[in-house]
Protein backbone atom coordinates (compact mmCIF):
# COMPACT_ATOMS: atom_id res chain seq x y z
CA UNK A 1 0.00 0.00 0.00
CA UNK A 2 1.09 3.56 -0.73
CA UNK A 3 2.04 5.66 2.28
CA UNK A 4 3.13 9.29 2.35
CA UNK A 5 4.98 11.30 4.96
CA UNK A 6 4.10 14.88 5.88
CA UNK A 7 6.16 17.00 8.29
CA UNK A 8 5.57 20.62 9.27
CA UNK A 9 7.87 22.89 11.25
CA UNK A 10 5.88 25.47 13.20
CA UNK A 11 6.76 28.49 15.29
CA UNK A 12 6.72 26.61 18.60
CA UNK A 13 6.12 23.00 17.60
CA UNK A 14 6.77 20.61 14.75
CA UNK A 15 4.37 17.84 13.74
CA UNK A 16 4.52 14.83 11.47
CA UNK A 17 2.12 12.19 10.19
CA UNK A 18 2.30 9.00 8.19
CA UNK A 19 -0.81 8.49 6.09
CA UNK A 20 -2.11 5.56 4.03
CA UNK A 21 -3.72 5.72 0.59
CA UNK A 22 -7.17 6.37 2.10
CA UNK A 23 -5.99 9.32 4.20
CA UNK A 24 -5.96 7.43 7.48
CA UNK A 25 -3.27 8.60 9.91
CA UNK A 26 -1.28 5.54 10.94
CA UNK A 27 1.31 7.41 13.02
CA UNK A 28 1.70 10.92 14.38
CA UNK A 29 4.33 12.70 16.43
CA UNK A 30 5.26 16.19 17.57
CA UNK A 31 8.20 18.02 19.08
CA UNK A 32 8.29 21.46 20.73
CA UNK A 33 10.97 24.09 20.27
CA UNK A 34 11.50 27.72 21.22
CA UNK A 35 11.21 30.92 19.26
CA UNK A 36 14.35 32.98 19.91
CA UNK A 37 13.72 36.68 20.60
CA UNK A 38 17.17 38.32 20.87
CA UNK A 39 15.59 41.77 21.16
CA UNK A 40 12.17 43.38 20.82
CA UNK A 41 10.84 42.99 17.28
CA UNK A 42 13.19 40.15 16.35
CA UNK A 43 12.21 36.49 15.97
CA UNK A 44 14.54 33.62 15.02
CA UNK A 45 14.96 29.86 14.80
CA UNK A 46 18.09 27.72 14.57
CA UNK A 47 18.02 26.08 11.16
CA UNK A 48 19.87 22.88 12.07
CA UNK A 49 18.53 22.35 15.59
CA UNK A 50 14.93 23.55 15.18
CA UNK A 51 14.14 22.89 11.50
CA UNK A 52 16.28 19.96 10.41
CA UNK A 53 16.65 18.54 13.93
CA UNK A 54 12.88 18.37 14.31
CA UNK A 55 12.50 16.76 10.89
CA UNK A 56 15.00 14.02 11.74
CA UNK A 57 13.40 13.40 15.14
CA UNK A 58 9.88 13.18 13.70
CA UNK A 59 10.85 11.02 10.75
CA UNK A 60 12.49 8.44 12.98
CA UNK A 61 9.68 8.61 15.55
CA UNK A 62 7.03 7.99 12.90
CA UNK A 63 8.90 5.08 11.38
CA UNK A 64 9.37 3.50 14.80
CA UNK A 65 5.74 4.05 15.80
CA UNK A 66 4.30 2.68 12.54
CA UNK A 67 6.68 -0.22 12.05
CA UNK A 68 6.69 0.51 8.32
CA UNK A 69 9.53 -0.49 6.06
CA UNK A 70 10.91 2.89 4.85
CA UNK A 71 10.51 1.64 1.27
CA UNK A 72 6.72 1.72 1.79
CA UNK A 73 6.84 5.51 2.02
CA UNK A 74 6.39 6.58 -1.58
CA UNK A 75 6.77 10.35 -1.20
CA UNK A 76 7.65 13.05 1.34
CA UNK A 77 6.35 16.61 1.56
CA UNK A 78 7.38 19.29 4.01
CA UNK A 79 6.22 22.70 5.05
CA UNK A 80 7.50 25.20 7.58
CA UNK A 81 6.91 28.65 8.94
CA UNK A 82 7.50 31.32 6.43
CA UNK A 83 8.56 33.30 4.69
CA UNK A 84 11.92 33.21 6.47
CA UNK A 85 15.38 34.49 5.56
CA UNK A 86 18.33 32.13 5.97
CA UNK A 87 21.68 32.85 4.29
CA UNK A 88 23.86 29.78 3.71
CA UNK A 89 27.45 29.44 2.53
CA UNK A 90 28.81 27.54 -0.48
CA UNK A 91 28.40 24.24 1.40
CA UNK A 92 24.82 25.01 2.42
CA UNK A 93 25.72 25.70 6.05
CA UNK A 94 23.66 28.38 7.81
CA UNK A 95 25.53 31.63 8.41
CA UNK A 96 23.14 32.80 11.15
CA UNK A 97 19.82 31.92 12.73
CA UNK A 98 16.84 31.92 10.42
CA UNK A 99 15.00 35.26 10.51
CA UNK A 100 11.29 34.52 10.83
CA UNK A 101 8.28 35.77 8.91
CA UNK A 102 6.26 38.95 9.59
CA UNK A 103 6.59 38.76 13.38
CA UNK A 104 10.22 39.81 12.88
CA UNK A 105 10.25 43.56 12.25
CA UNK A 106 14.00 44.27 12.12
CA UNK A 107 13.98 45.56 8.53
CA UNK A 108 11.73 48.60 9.07
CA UNK A 109 14.45 51.03 7.88
CA UNK A 110 15.08 48.96 4.75
CA UNK A 111 11.34 48.86 3.97
CA UNK A 112 11.16 52.64 4.16
CA UNK A 113 14.26 53.04 2.00
CA UNK A 114 13.02 50.64 -0.71
CA UNK A 115 9.61 52.30 -0.80
CA UNK A 116 11.28 55.67 -1.24
CA UNK A 117 13.67 54.35 -3.89
CA UNK A 118 11.24 52.30 -5.99
CA UNK A 119 7.83 53.68 -5.06
CA UNK A 120 5.23 51.82 -3.01
CA UNK A 121 2.73 51.79 -5.88
CA UNK A 122 5.29 50.30 -8.29
CA UNK A 123 6.23 47.59 -5.81
CA UNK A 124 2.60 46.67 -5.21
CA UNK A 125 1.80 46.60 -8.94
CA UNK A 126 4.81 44.48 -9.91
CA UNK A 127 5.04 42.23 -6.85
CA UNK A 128 1.42 42.01 -5.70
CA UNK A 129 2.38 42.96 -2.15
CA UNK A 130 3.18 46.09 -0.24
CA UNK A 131 6.56 45.99 1.47
CA UNK A 132 5.92 44.97 5.06
CA UNK A 133 7.67 42.89 7.71
CA UNK A 134 6.27 39.81 5.94
CA UNK A 135 8.53 40.31 2.92
CA UNK A 136 11.98 38.75 2.68
CA UNK A 137 13.61 41.26 0.30
CA UNK A 138 14.08 43.97 2.94
CA UNK A 139 15.51 41.42 5.37
CA UNK A 140 18.14 40.42 2.83
CA UNK A 141 18.98 44.11 2.45
CA UNK A 142 19.19 44.35 6.25
CA UNK A 143 21.75 41.52 6.16
CA UNK A 144 23.76 43.31 3.49
CA UNK A 145 23.79 46.62 5.33
CA UNK A 146 24.29 45.43 8.90
CA UNK A 147 26.38 42.25 8.46
CA UNK A 148 28.46 42.72 5.29
CA UNK A 149 30.82 39.95 6.37
CA UNK A 150 28.00 37.38 6.41
CA UNK A 151 26.50 38.79 3.23
CA UNK A 152 29.85 38.33 1.48
CA UNK A 153 29.86 34.64 2.45
CA UNK A 154 26.28 34.08 1.30
CA UNK A 155 25.99 31.64 -1.59
CA UNK A 156 22.21 31.21 -1.38
CA UNK A 157 19.31 32.72 0.56
CA UNK A 158 16.78 30.11 1.60
CA UNK A 159 13.57 29.99 3.53
CA UNK A 160 12.68 27.33 6.09
CA UNK A 161 11.07 24.86 3.69
CA UNK A 162 13.76 25.22 1.05
CA UNK A 163 16.39 24.47 3.69
CA UNK A 164 14.61 21.22 4.58
CA UNK A 165 14.32 20.26 0.92
CA UNK A 166 18.01 20.95 0.39
CA UNK A 167 18.94 18.81 3.40
CA UNK A 168 16.80 15.98 2.02
CA UNK A 169 17.72 16.17 -1.66
CA UNK A 170 20.71 18.47 -2.18
CA UNK A 171 18.50 20.71 -4.37
CA UNK A 172 17.93 24.43 -3.82
CA UNK A 173 14.26 25.02 -4.71
CA UNK A 174 11.34 27.16 -3.60
CA UNK A 175 7.65 27.15 -4.52
CA UNK A 176 5.96 30.11 -6.21
CA UNK A 177 3.61 30.65 -3.28
CA UNK A 178 6.55 31.23 -0.94
CA UNK A 179 8.63 33.15 -3.48
CA UNK A 180 5.90 35.79 -3.85
CA UNK A 181 6.80 36.84 -0.30
CA UNK A 182 10.32 37.82 -1.41
CA UNK A 183 9.19 41.25 -2.71
CA UNK A 184 10.61 43.20 -4.44
CA UNK A 185 12.44 40.23 -6.00
CA UNK A 186 9.44 38.34 -7.47
CA UNK A 187 7.41 39.51 -10.48
CA UNK A 188 3.83 38.25 -10.26
CA UNK A 189 3.06 38.76 -13.97
CA UNK A 190 6.04 36.72 -15.14
CA UNK A 191 5.99 34.45 -12.07
CA UNK A 192 9.75 34.65 -11.92
CA UNK A 193 12.56 36.28 -9.98
CA UNK A 194 13.36 39.85 -10.97
CA UNK A 195 16.10 42.35 -10.17
CA UNK A 196 14.50 45.15 -12.21
CA UNK A 197 13.22 46.98 -9.14
CA UNK A 198 16.13 46.52 -6.74
CA UNK A 199 19.27 45.25 -8.46
CA UNK A 200 21.44 45.78 -5.40
CA UNK A 201 19.67 43.52 -2.91
CA UNK A 202 21.02 40.15 -4.08
CA UNK A 203 22.21 38.52 -7.32
CA UNK A 204 19.35 36.38 -8.60
CA UNK A 205 21.58 33.31 -8.92
CA UNK A 206 21.64 33.28 -5.11
CA UNK A 207 17.90 32.55 -4.97
CA UNK A 208 16.50 28.99 -5.22
CA UNK A 209 15.01 27.50 -8.38
CA UNK A 210 11.27 28.13 -8.69
CA UNK A 211 8.82 25.22 -8.76
CA UNK A 212 5.17 24.42 -7.99
CA UNK A 213 4.45 22.85 -4.63
CA UNK A 214 3.52 19.38 -5.87
CA UNK A 215 6.44 19.06 -8.27
CA UNK A 216 9.13 16.57 -7.26
CA UNK A 217 12.21 18.56 -6.28
CA UNK A 218 14.52 15.59 -5.89
CA UNK A 219 15.04 12.36 -4.00
CA UNK A 220 16.32 11.49 -0.55
CA UNK A 221 20.12 11.31 -0.63
CA UNK A 222 22.21 8.66 1.07
CA UNK A 223 23.32 11.20 3.69
CA UNK A 224 19.74 12.28 4.43
CA UNK A 225 18.59 8.66 4.55
CA UNK A 226 21.21 7.86 7.17
CA UNK A 227 19.97 10.72 9.36
CA UNK A 228 16.21 10.38 8.89
CA UNK A 229 15.74 6.64 8.43
CA UNK A 230 14.00 7.20 5.09
CA UNK A 231 14.83 5.10 2.06
CA UNK A 232 17.40 6.40 -0.41
CA UNK A 233 15.66 7.69 -3.52
CA UNK A 234 12.29 8.51 -1.92
CA UNK A 235 10.66 11.37 -3.92
CA UNK A 236 10.48 14.74 -2.13
CA UNK A 237 8.16 17.53 -3.23
CA UNK A 238 9.17 21.18 -3.45
CA UNK A 239 7.15 21.93 -0.31
CA UNK A 240 5.50 25.17 0.78
CA UNK A 241 4.72 27.46 3.73
CA UNK A 242 2.88 25.84 6.62
CA UNK A 243 -0.28 27.92 6.23
CA UNK A 244 -0.75 26.80 2.62
CA UNK A 245 -0.40 23.14 3.57
CA UNK A 246 -2.83 23.77 6.42
CA UNK A 247 -5.38 25.19 3.98
CA UNK A 248 -5.02 22.12 1.78
CA UNK A 249 -5.61 19.87 4.80
CA UNK A 250 -9.17 21.16 5.26
CA UNK A 251 -10.14 21.26 1.60
CA UNK A 252 -9.51 24.86 0.60
CA UNK A 253 -9.13 24.66 -3.17
CA UNK A 254 -11.90 26.61 -4.96
CA UNK A 255 -12.35 30.40 -5.31
CA UNK A 256 -14.26 31.80 -2.35
CA UNK A 257 -13.02 29.18 0.09
CA UNK A 258 -11.06 30.58 3.03
CA UNK A 259 -8.88 28.96 5.67
CA UNK A 260 -8.81 30.40 9.17
CA UNK A 261 -5.71 28.96 10.86
CA UNK A 262 -5.63 29.12 14.65
CA UNK A 263 -2.00 28.84 15.68
CA UNK A 264 0.81 30.97 17.02
CA UNK A 265 -0.71 33.59 14.77
CA UNK A 266 -4.03 33.77 13.01
CA UNK A 267 -3.32 33.22 9.35
CA UNK A 268 -5.91 33.46 6.60
CA UNK A 269 -5.79 32.23 3.02
CA UNK A 270 -8.57 32.66 0.48
CA UNK A 271 -8.35 31.10 -2.97
CA UNK A 272 -9.49 33.54 -5.65
CA UNK A 273 -10.24 33.33 -9.36
CA UNK A 274 -8.17 36.47 -10.03
CA UNK A 275 -5.54 38.33 -8.02
CA UNK A 276 -6.93 40.58 -5.27
CA UNK A 277 -5.08 43.88 -5.44
CA UNK A 278 -5.25 45.51 -2.02
CA UNK A 279 -2.10 46.70 -0.24
CA UNK A 280 -3.59 45.75 3.14
CA UNK A 281 -3.60 42.06 2.13
CA UNK A 282 -0.92 39.77 0.73
CA UNK A 283 -0.94 38.07 -2.66
CA UNK A 284 0.69 34.96 -4.06
CA UNK A 285 0.08 32.45 -6.82
CA UNK A 286 -1.73 29.51 -5.23
CA UNK A 287 -0.12 26.07 -5.07
CA UNK A 288 -1.35 25.05 -8.51
CA UNK A 289 -0.82 26.92 -11.80
CA UNK A 290 -3.65 29.24 -12.81
CA UNK A 291 -5.00 29.89 -9.33
CA UNK A 292 -4.42 32.73 -6.89
CA UNK A 293 -4.46 33.36 -3.16
CA UNK A 294 -5.16 36.37 -0.98
CA UNK A 295 -3.66 36.18 2.50
CA UNK A 296 -3.75 37.96 5.82
CA UNK A 297 -2.26 37.35 9.23
CA UNK A 298 -2.13 38.74 12.74
CA UNK A 299 1.24 39.09 14.47
CA UNK A 300 0.30 37.53 17.79
CA UNK A 301 -2.56 35.14 18.49
CA UNK A 302 -1.68 31.81 20.09
CA UNK A 303 1.62 33.47 20.98
CA UNK A 304 -0.30 36.02 23.03
CA UNK A 305 -2.27 33.36 24.91
CA UNK A 306 1.06 31.64 25.69
CA UNK A 307 2.44 34.95 26.96
CA UNK A 308 -0.59 35.41 29.19
CA UNK A 309 -0.29 31.94 30.67
CA UNK A 310 3.46 32.18 31.19
CA UNK A 311 3.36 35.62 32.81
CA UNK A 312 0.00 35.75 34.60
CA UNK A 313 -1.18 32.17 35.01
CA UNK A 314 1.83 29.93 35.57
CA UNK A 315 -0.15 27.86 38.05
CA UNK A 316 -2.64 26.59 35.49
CA UNK A 317 -3.08 25.16 31.99
CA UNK A 318 -5.01 26.29 28.93
CA UNK A 319 -8.15 24.16 29.50
CA UNK A 320 -8.48 25.68 32.96
CA UNK A 321 -7.90 29.21 31.65
CA UNK A 322 -10.54 28.71 28.97
CA UNK A 323 -13.02 27.29 31.49
CA UNK A 324 -12.44 30.29 33.76
CA UNK A 325 -12.86 32.74 30.88
CA UNK A 326 -16.12 31.12 29.83
CA UNK A 327 -17.50 32.11 33.22
CA UNK A 328 -16.71 35.74 32.42
CA UNK A 329 -19.54 37.42 30.44
CA UNK A 330 -19.07 38.14 26.76
CA UNK A 331 -17.39 41.51 26.57
CA UNK A 332 -15.25 40.75 29.66
CA UNK A 333 -17.13 43.29 31.76
CA UNK A 334 -16.08 46.17 29.51
CA UNK A 335 -12.40 45.23 29.32
CA UNK A 336 -10.70 45.74 25.95
CA UNK A 337 -7.39 44.26 24.81
CA UNK A 338 -5.32 45.41 21.86
CA UNK A 339 -3.44 42.24 20.79
CA UNK A 340 -0.51 44.10 19.21
CA UNK A 341 2.16 42.63 21.47
CA UNK A 342 4.57 42.23 18.54
CA UNK A 343 3.39 45.03 16.28
CA UNK A 344 0.70 44.06 13.81
CA UNK A 345 0.58 42.66 10.33
CA UNK A 346 -2.67 42.86 8.35
CA UNK A 347 -4.54 45.05 7.86
CA UNK A 348 -2.67 47.92 9.58
CA UNK A 349 0.93 46.81 8.90
CA UNK A 350 2.27 48.74 11.87
CA UNK A 351 5.46 47.36 13.45
CA UNK A 352 5.23 50.07 16.11
CA UNK A 353 1.79 49.03 17.36
CA UNK A 354 1.72 47.95 21.00
CA UNK A 355 -0.54 45.79 23.10
CA UNK A 356 -2.76 47.24 25.78
CA UNK A 357 -5.50 46.43 28.27
CA UNK A 358 -8.02 49.26 28.54
CA UNK A 359 -10.77 49.66 31.10
CA UNK A 360 -9.28 47.71 33.98
CA UNK A 361 -10.79 48.15 37.42
CA UNK A 362 -10.59 46.31 40.73
CA UNK A 363 -13.51 44.04 39.89
CA UNK A 364 -11.70 42.44 36.96
CA UNK A 365 -10.25 38.97 37.41
CA UNK A 366 -7.74 36.81 35.58
CA UNK A 367 -10.69 35.20 33.81
CA UNK A 368 -11.87 38.59 32.51
CA UNK A 369 -8.38 39.42 31.30
CA UNK A 370 -7.97 36.13 29.45
CA UNK A 371 -11.39 36.53 27.84
CA UNK A 372 -10.38 40.07 26.81
CA UNK A 373 -7.21 38.66 25.22
CA UNK A 374 -9.19 36.13 23.19
CA UNK A 375 -11.79 38.71 22.24
CA UNK A 376 -9.04 41.14 21.23
CA UNK A 377 -7.62 38.53 18.87
CA UNK A 378 -11.13 37.87 17.54
CA UNK A 379 -11.64 41.61 16.98
CA UNK A 380 -8.34 41.77 15.09
CA UNK A 381 -9.53 38.88 12.93
CA UNK A 382 -12.85 40.67 12.30
CA UNK A 383 -10.84 43.70 11.16
CA UNK A 384 -9.19 41.47 8.55
CA UNK A 385 -12.53 40.01 7.41
CA UNK A 386 -13.85 43.56 7.07
CA UNK A 387 -10.85 44.33 4.86
CA UNK A 388 -11.64 41.38 2.59
CA UNK A 389 -15.19 42.68 2.23
CA UNK A 390 -13.92 46.16 1.34
CA UNK A 391 -11.64 44.56 -1.28
CA UNK A 392 -14.64 42.80 -2.82
CA UNK A 393 -13.49 39.36 -1.69
CA UNK A 394 -15.78 38.28 1.14
CA UNK A 395 -15.44 34.53 1.66
CA UNK A 396 -18.18 32.14 0.59
CA UNK A 397 -16.98 29.45 3.00
CA UNK A 398 -14.63 29.55 6.00
CA UNK A 399 -12.76 26.46 7.20
CA UNK A 400 -11.13 26.56 10.65
CA UNK A 401 -8.02 24.56 11.42
CA UNK A 402 -5.13 24.41 13.86
CA UNK A 403 -4.57 23.79 17.54
CA UNK A 404 -6.69 26.78 18.51
CA UNK A 405 -9.82 25.04 17.22
CA UNK A 406 -9.77 23.10 20.49
CA UNK A 407 -10.46 26.42 22.23
CA UNK A 408 -14.27 26.78 21.95
CA UNK A 409 -14.12 30.28 23.42
CA UNK A 410 -11.76 31.48 20.69
CA UNK A 411 -13.73 29.84 17.86
CA UNK A 412 -17.04 31.29 18.99
CA UNK A 413 -15.64 34.77 19.61
CA UNK A 414 -14.16 34.81 16.10
CA UNK A 415 -17.50 33.84 14.53
CA UNK A 416 -19.35 36.38 16.69
CA UNK A 417 -17.03 39.33 15.99
CA UNK A 418 -16.58 38.44 12.31
CA UNK A 419 -20.16 37.41 11.63
CA UNK A 420 -19.07 34.26 9.82
CA UNK A 421 -19.85 30.58 10.17
CA UNK A 422 -16.79 28.33 10.43
CA UNK A 423 -16.56 24.71 9.38
CA UNK A 424 -14.36 22.39 11.40
CA UNK A 425 -13.19 19.20 9.71
CA UNK A 426 -12.81 15.79 11.33
CA UNK A 427 -9.01 16.07 11.29
CA UNK A 428 -7.52 19.31 12.60
CA UNK A 429 -3.92 18.08 12.58
CA UNK A 430 -3.15 20.80 10.07
CA UNK A 431 -0.15 21.34 7.83
CA UNK A 432 1.53 17.96 8.30
CA UNK A 433 -1.66 16.24 7.12
CA UNK A 434 -1.90 18.64 4.19
CA UNK A 435 1.70 17.77 3.30
CA UNK A 436 0.94 14.06 3.31
CA UNK A 437 -1.96 14.75 0.94
CA UNK A 438 0.19 16.96 -1.34
CA UNK A 439 2.79 14.19 -1.45
CA UNK A 440 0.08 11.75 -2.59
CA UNK A 441 -1.06 14.22 -5.26
CA UNK A 442 2.54 14.68 -6.44
CA UNK A 443 2.97 10.98 -7.23
CA UNK A 444 -0.54 10.51 -8.66
CA UNK A 445 -1.86 8.54 -5.68
CA UNK A 446 -4.59 11.14 -5.06
CA UNK A 447 -6.37 13.94 -6.90
CA UNK A 448 -6.91 17.41 -5.37
CA UNK A 449 -10.65 16.76 -4.99
CA UNK A 450 -9.96 13.67 -2.85
CA UNK A 451 -9.32 15.82 0.22
CA UNK A 452 -13.08 16.02 0.83
CA UNK A 453 -13.06 12.25 1.31
CA UNK A 454 -9.82 12.25 3.31
CA UNK A 455 -11.04 14.94 5.72
CA UNK A 456 -14.82 15.59 5.73
CA UNK A 457 -16.52 18.47 7.53
CA UNK A 458 -17.55 17.50 11.08
CA UNK A 459 -19.29 20.55 12.58
CA UNK A 460 -20.07 24.21 12.01
CA UNK A 461 -19.66 27.11 14.45
CA UNK A 462 -22.45 29.61 13.79
CA UNK A 463 -22.14 33.31 14.69
CA UNK A 464 -24.29 34.68 17.50
CA UNK A 465 -25.49 38.27 17.84
CA UNK A 466 -23.73 39.73 20.90
CA UNK A 467 -24.80 43.29 21.83
CA UNK A 468 -21.63 43.98 23.80
CA UNK A 469 -19.48 43.02 20.80
CA UNK A 470 -21.47 45.31 18.53
CA UNK A 471 -20.57 48.17 20.85
CA UNK A 472 -17.00 47.11 21.60
CA UNK A 473 -15.76 46.41 18.06
CA UNK A 474 -15.85 50.03 16.80
CA UNK A 475 -14.48 51.18 20.17
CA UNK A 476 -11.67 48.65 19.82
CA UNK A 477 -10.70 50.11 16.43
CA UNK A 478 -10.88 53.66 17.81
CA UNK A 479 -8.67 52.66 20.73
CA UNK A 480 -5.84 51.73 18.37
CA UNK A 481 -6.27 54.88 16.28
CA UNK A 482 -6.35 57.19 19.29
CA UNK A 483 -3.36 55.64 21.04
CA UNK A 484 -1.18 55.10 17.96
CA UNK A 485 0.97 58.17 18.50
CA UNK A 486 1.56 57.24 22.13
CA UNK A 487 2.42 53.66 21.14
CA UNK A 488 4.88 54.79 18.50
CA UNK A 489 6.65 56.99 21.05
CA UNK A 490 7.16 54.13 23.46
CA UNK A 491 10.74 52.78 23.60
Amino acid sequence: MTHTLGIDIGTFESKGVLVDAQGHIIASASRPHKMIVPRAGWAEHRADEDWWGDFVFLSRALLAQSGLDPAQIKAVATSAIGPCMLPVDAKGAPLMNGVLYGVDTRATDQIEALNAQIGADTIHRRCGNALTSQQVGPKILWLKETHPDLYAQTAMVLTSTSYLTWKLTGEYVIDHYTAANFSPLYDIARQDWTDDLAPNILPLEKLPRLMWSTEIAGHVTAEAAAETGLAIGTPVTCGTIDAAAEAVSVGVQHPGQMMMMYGSTIFIIQVTAEPVHDARLWYAPWLFPGTHASMAGLATSGTLTHWFRDQLARDTDFPTLVAEAQESPKGAKGLLCLPYFSGERTPIHDPHARGAFFGLNLTHTRADMFRAVVEGIAAGTAHVLETYAEAGASPAQVMAVGGGTKNALWLQATSDFGGVAQQVCAKTVGASYGNAFLAAVAIGAAKPADIARWNPNERTVEPEAVPSYAVQYPLWKRLYAQTRDIMQALP
